[in-house]
Parts: C-alpha cells; sequence; structure tokens
C-alpha cells in the first residue's frame, strides 16, 4: 500500500510534537511495509529520509494553464488576508512578529497565482495565505503521483488532504493531534474550527490521538463516531548511550518542557514551585520552551520571589532535550488540554520520574505516572516533592515507568494506523 501523506514539519525542523510524531509513525508504517510519499511545505536537505520519500512543495512547479490547478480553482474558494493565525501566540506578539518582518523586507503579497511557491514552513504571519498555496500544490501532486490513499496531519494540511480528494477521488484520513479547544480554550479561532471540521467530515477516516480527542470531536465538531478511531502515539526508542552531565548545582531540579501557551499550563508550574520551596528550598526548577507567556511567566516568578531557584532555558531542541532531561530529578506537565502528550514518555525514557495532569490523553495509558488535575496546585506539589524526597516512590517509578514506555512503541501504533487503511477498502 502507498500513502500519500501531508504534515507541516519534519524532524529535525520541529516546533512540537507534531513533527516527532510524524517521524515516529513513518517509520513505523515502513516496518508495515507501508510505502509513504510525504509533503512538506519546505525541506531544508537534512530530513531523514530512510523510511519516506520526501516531496518539497516549494519545489513544485504550479502552472496556472494546467487543467488540474483549473480544476481545483473551482473547487475551493481561496481568500487571500494579512492575517494573524499564529498558533499559540497573542495578538501582542504578533504584532512585534509583524514588525519584525516589515523592518526586515518580508514579502507578504507574494500572489497565490505565482508559479512557484517558497514556502516558509513555520507558523508565521502569512500562515493562512501558506496553508491556501499548499492545498493547490497538494492538488498538483496528487494527480501526478500514484498512491492509494491520503494522510493529513492537523489542521495545516487538512486543506491540502482535502484538494487531493477532489482532484483524485482517492479515500482520505485525517489525523487530529489537537483541536482548536485544546490550543485557545474558549477563545476559538472560527477560521481554525471551520478549517478542522470540515476537514473531517470530508475526510472517510478520522484519528484521534486520544479517547479525549474522541469526545471533543464528537461533541464540539459533530463528527460521525462510527468514522473516528482512536491510535495513541508512541516514542521511539533511543540508541543512545546513556553519558553523564555534569551539574553544576548541589539542589536536584525539576523540569516542565513544552510551549509557554494556555494549553500547556505552564502557571500552574510556577504556583506549584512557589509552595514547594516554601518547605524545601533545596530544588531548582526550570522552564523550557518558549510562546506567548514568556514574559507573564517570568513576571509571576518574580512576584512569588523565586527568581533564585527558578531557570528559564528557551526553546530546546534535539541533544540540549536529553541533556535537560539527564539533570532532571522530576518531570512536570501540567497541560490544560493535552490530546496526548509524547513529552512525558520522553522523560520516562531517560528514567525521569513523571507528574501529568489528568487532563492529557497520555493520562490514558501510563500507570507509573503520578496524575493530578492541571489546577491543582497543592496536589501538583505534593506530588512532586514525593518525587523528589521519598527515594522508593521515586525509584519505583523510574523502574517500571522505563519499562512501560518501551513497550509503548511506534510499531504497534503503526499497525492500528494501517488497520484504519485497510478498513477503507472492504
Amino acid at each position: 500500500m502507498k500513502v500519500l501523506m501531508f504534515g507541516w514539519e519534519f524532524p529535525p525542523h520541529i516546533s512540537g510534537g507534531l513533527g516527532t510524531a510524524c517521524y515516529g509513525l513513518t517509520k513505523g508504517l515502513a516496518n508495515q511495509n507501508i510505502e509513504t510519499i510525504f509533503v512538506v511545505p519546505k525541506a531544508y536537505g537534512d530530513e531523514d529520509e530512510s523510511a519516506v520519500r520526501l516531496v518539497n512543495a516549494s519545489d513544485v512547479l504550479v502552472d496556472s494553464t494546467d487543467e488540474t490547478y483549473q480544476e481545483f480553482w473551482k473547487k475551493i474558494t481561496y481568500l487571500e488576508i494579512g492575517s494573524n493565525l499564529i498558533p499559540y501566540v497573542s495578538p501582542q506578539e504578533f504584532a512585534r512578529i509583524a514588525e519584525e518582518n516589515r523592518l526586515e523586507g518580508v514579502d507578504h503579497q507574494k500572489k497565490v497565482t505565482s508559479t512557484k511557491f517558497e514556502f516558509s514552513g513555520k507558523y508565521g504571519t502569512d500562515l493562512m495565505a501558506e496553508v491556501s498555496r499548499y492545498a493547490l500544490v497538494a492538488a498538483g501532486i496528487a494527480k501526478k503521483m500514484d498512491f492509494d490513499l491520503i494522510h493529513a496531519h492537523d489542521w495545516l494540511t487538512y486543506s491540502a488532504g482535502i484538494a487531493a480528494k477532489k482532484i483524485t477521488g482517492k479515500p482520505l484520513v485525517v489525523h487530529m493531534h489537537a483541536t482548536e479547544f485544546d490550543r485557545s480554550g474558549v477563545n476559538v479561532n472560527s477560521n481554525i474550527y471551520d478549517i478542522e471540521r470540515r476537514g473531517m467530515e470530508e475526510a472517510d477516516r478520522v484519528i484521534t490521538v486520544s479517547n479525549l480527542t474522541k469526545a471533543t470531536v464528537i461533541e464540539k465538531y459533530g463528527i460521525n463516531p462510527d468514522k473516528i478511531f482512536t491510535v495513541y502515539n508512541a516514542v521511539e526508542p533511543t540508541d543512545k548511550e546513556v553519558y553523564e552531565v555534569k551539574r553544576h548545582v548541589k539542589e536536584k531540579v525539576v523540569t516542565f518542557l513544552g510551549r509557554l501557551t494556555m494549553q500547556k499550563g505552564p502557571e500552574y508550574f510556577i504556583e506549584a514551585a512557589s509552595i514547594i520551596l516554601k518547605h524545601d528550598p533545596n530544588v531548582r526548577f526550570v522552564m523550557a520552551g518558549s510562546g506567548d507567556l514568556m514574559n507573564k511567566m517570568i513576571r509571576r516568578v518574580a512576584q512569588l520571589g523565586i527568581g533564585t531557584r527558578f531557570h528559564f532555558t528557551g526553546f530546546l531542541k534535539g541533544a540540549d532535550v536529553d541533556k535537560m532531561f539527564l539533570l532532571s530529578d522530576v518531570f512536570v506537565m501540567p497541560s490544560v488540554s493535552e490530546p496526548f502528550g509524547i513529552v512525558p514518555l520522553e522523560a520516562m525514557r531517560s528514567n525521569v520520574p513523571v507528574v501529568i495532569s489528568k487532563q492529557s490523553g497520555v493520562a490514558e495509558i501510563l500507570k507509573y505516572a503520578l496524575k493530578v488535575d492541571f489546577w491543582d496546585v497543592h496536589g501538583l506539589a505534593d506530588s512532586i516533592y514525593g518525587l523528589l524526597n521519598y527515594n522508593s516512590l521515586s525509584e519505583t517509578f523510574r523502574k517500571y515507568g522505563k519499562d512501560e514506555v518501551d513497550s509503548l512503541k511506534w510499531d504497534n501504533a503503526a499497525y492500528h494506523v494501517v488497520q484504519v487503511y485497510e478498513s477503507l477498502f472492504k
């Protein structure tokens, strides 16, 4: 079976869990004898193509006189706007980015009818225009490729998936990694919501990463439950040698690693840290990540007077993430709404005990993780304190947590995805 897959990012060029999940899944699918053609807006040339054939949408020539594009043009309405659809960015942060781009001479007025599009492949100020152009290019790619079905990851590629289906008539699977309700809470962006809903309505199958997400898709989007299948994410087994990292502080280290956004609950981590430090000053807290709440979080740490025990690293990736885990005694994910959550699995793989919110998809499958409601900062503080101070507890979670995560393989996830694929042809 051959799959035409649309994604927005692919390692090592990622900004979150989506690219990591796409990489793991495609490797698992390769082991299931599935051939994957993976289309990204922008390829950099250093991606791992051992399990996929990577197609760079920026290299695709678009001839507006070709009947494929004329046919597409009849079936899609395109509105080119100077949109602030940057996921996870506040209006103030958007204004700052837009001003930087203006000063740098970035051209956001390039028309959709140009011959070739140079995608940024990022989450920038021109995102909605890029999503629409990507759908146009997808129609041309689909018309020329040989494949059996289409698989589109998250809202950014749903329009591309629909375009490919309209042009070829091939079945469409959409993968819901996070909904707009997860990202924005009650303040949903209606444009993104509409794209998500239409993508799932047009799809022949919908894959959700947890039952938590499945329930949201049914309740908030009105999607037929009969075509929704839950397939849990996994974590790549590590073949890296465990090496010693010299710690330059004597205190124990508690780590938050994720985007500093409403969805990830960084403020609850800070409040719990303040509670712990009143009872045990020999702890350091690390907030690794970036996002629109960064400045607010820094101000809150200063207000609480815990700055000498709190560290902001900015966004980490690759070897720096591995190093951070090796320095950590406890990892915390206090997400307000987390469709799945791969990072706790990565921490557990590194022998770090974890505390996660009950409002996360990964809580559905993990036994050896302490689980609390995201808003319960005292419960969060108690859980962290227990793992820091009771050796038998932390050792149990380290030992059995590592074994548990090692059994959560992408090969298993891929097997279930293939079953979804095969259901389309019965």
